[in-house]
């Protein structure tokens, strides 16, 4: 699917496609699958990377001075644990500086609410890029919270990245947090009437961690 959401970028890539290919694959082993959640999140940091402020530096090469590039802000990783997990290190290969916290949210499979049990994150976010990373974007809810989380705490300049995403997920984040960019490496078609993407990839983290 195209995006067709003004707060969505969708990440058109024919490495991403491959691998996103191989996620949704039921018989991709753990290790296989968290080879390609690491590779799609290394291309997902490039990507989030474009909008990122630099400044001016210099730097001696073996041969002589030249002008070079540094950072402007502190970039803040926080995983929805535990899924979020298997994205953390695809970010911390592309930008190796930056710091982490942890966010444990859990989905109430009869409400399809989120409920929140842990919160931890780096002080001073309110001037840092915060980075949230979620593998699955399905109903919202657990997004959405965690997003208000992180404002609670001071987070101003806030992205959403995940593996696939459903229409509805976008829809309620847009609703609820509007100033919010998302990016993703799949747009798929709905949620089932359990709350799970179609045609998705199952449980992002079971299939990460061998919990199946």
């Amino acid at each position: 699917m195209k995006s067709t959401f003004e707060n969505f970028t969708l990440i058109d890539h024919p490495l991403i496609k491959r691998d996103v290919t191989i996620l949704r694959d039921e018989k991709t082993t753990p290790e296989l699958f968290r080879g390609a959640v690491h590779r799609i999140s290394n291309i997902l940091a490039v990507e989030i990377g474009r909008s990122f402020k630099i400044s001016e530096t210099t730097v001696e090469t073996p041969l002589e001075r030249t002008a070079g590039y540094q950072l402007v802000q502190e970039v803040v990783l926080v995983p929805v644990l535990r899924a979020g997990l298997g994205m953390v290190s695809g970010f911390l290969e592309i930008i190796p500086d930056a710091k982490a916290g942890h966010i444990l949210l859990q989905r109430d499979e009869v409400t399809l609410k989120p409920v929140g049990y842990y919160y931890k994150t780096p002080r001073n976010i309110d001037n840092s890029t915060v980075i949230l990373l979620d593998p699955m974007l399905a109903t919202g809810g657990s997004g959405s919270e965690a997003i208000k989380y992180l404002k609670d705490h001071g987070a101003k300049n806030l992205v959403f990245a995940c593996l696939v995403a459903a229409p509805e997920g976008i829809t309620k984040l847009m609703n609820d947090h509007p100033d919010i960019k998302i990016y993703g490496a799949a747009l798929d078609r709905e949620l089932n009437n359990k709350g799970y993407i179609l045609p998705g990839l199952g449980d992002a983290g079971d299939r990460t961690f061998g919990t199946l």
